[in-house]
């Protein structure tokens, strides 16, 4: 049984022309050693969530959710096509590399939330990451949220689902 893994072809993080300026992307990004907590932590939290506070300050992007788990990162966010998904994922990694020691893996994984459905469907498994990762037992539970208004998923006074979308 060979022991190599599997080589990964790398795909192109270009946004297409055909593809509407400022489309809602979902993004992973993760650190190169799984399993330990690199990002998990209030400072790094701040660091992240700052990093892309200085790219929506300059109409590069917008977030809309993020939740930072121990080993990786999934957000939500609109993109500028003119500053690109790739350049913005690289100078994000390139500043928490250098402000925190963060050791990321190479590249990053993306998707195109092309409907609502599919943007509720990926907001609900972000909130819900901590809670299947068994660090805590509801999603409201996890601290490294933003915004803080979308971990809560508790039912709301009037019993109706809290949807941050």
């Amino acid at each position: 049984m060979s022991t190599e893994r599997p080589h990964r072809k790398s795909l192109p993080h270009a946004i297409p022309a055909w593809v509407p300026d400022g489309s809602l992307w979902f993004v992973t990004i993760n650190t190169r050693v799984r399993g330990l907590n690199s990002l998990a932590k209030i400072d790094v939290h701040t660091a992240v969530r700052a990093a892309f506070a200085h790219h929506e300050n300059l109409h590069r992007c917008r977030l809309v959710l993020l939740v930072v788990m121990p080993d990786h990162l999934h957000c939500l966010l609109h993109v500028s096509r003119e500053f690109g998904l790739a350049r913005l994922v690289t100078e994000l990694k390139s500043y928490l590399a250098r402000t925190h020691g963060i050791v990321w893996q190479r590249n990053f994984f993306d998707h195109r939330l092309r409907d609502p459905w599919q943007q509720f469907e990926k907001a609900d498994y972000i909130r819900m990451n901590p809670v299947r990762a068994g660090l805590v037992a509801h999603s409201w539970e996890w601290p490294f949220v933003y915004p803080a208004e979308a971990k809560a998923r508790r039912p709301t006074e009037d019993g109706q689902p809290y949807h941050c979308l």
